[in-house]
């Protein structure tokens, strides 16, 4: 499976990871069958967010009842590792614990996306290989 990302959220994921840093941005990525068509900014409420994030519960709250709603699914979350490497860390596999949600993970200007369940990476991750497209093409 390829994740397809709309240029417009991938652009706004990197752009936020590069105004909260050295902070550690986060967010929430929506979309369906597949393909990320929105990130949410939501606000990084862990008690050091220099080396760690916490989704805001609030944000989290709002996307499920839009989603509920007719609006787009919860596909998974972003973060950044502003002084690492766009690889789960083994403080992200430790959070891992709903199979099949998207990290996309963002350092150093680029980012990579991986599925949590089991896998080879931390022993719960698996790269997802994704392309970026234009909104509303193919």
């Amino acid at each position: 499976m390829t994740v397809r990302i709309f240029s417009t959220a991938a652009r706004r994921i990197l752009d936020h990871a590069a105004r909260d840093h050295p902070r550690e941005a986060c967010g929430l990525l929506l979309g369906r069958d597949g393909t990320i068509a929105e990130a949410v900014e939501a606000a990084n409420v862990a008690d050091d967010p220099t080396t760690s994030f916490e989704i805001d519960p609030a944000s989290l709250l709002r996307v499920h009842r839009e989603a509920r709603r007719g609006g787009q699914a919860l596909l998974g979350w972003y973060h950044s590792h502003p002084n690492g490497r766009p690889r789960p860390s083994a403080a992200d596999a430790a959070r891992a614990d709903e199979p099949g949600r998207l990290w996309l993970i963002v350092a150093a200007g680029s980012f990579r996306v991986f599925a949590a369940g089991e896998g080879p990476i931390e022993g719960r991750f698996v790269e997802v290989p994704h392309e970026i497209v234009v909104a509303g093409m193919g």
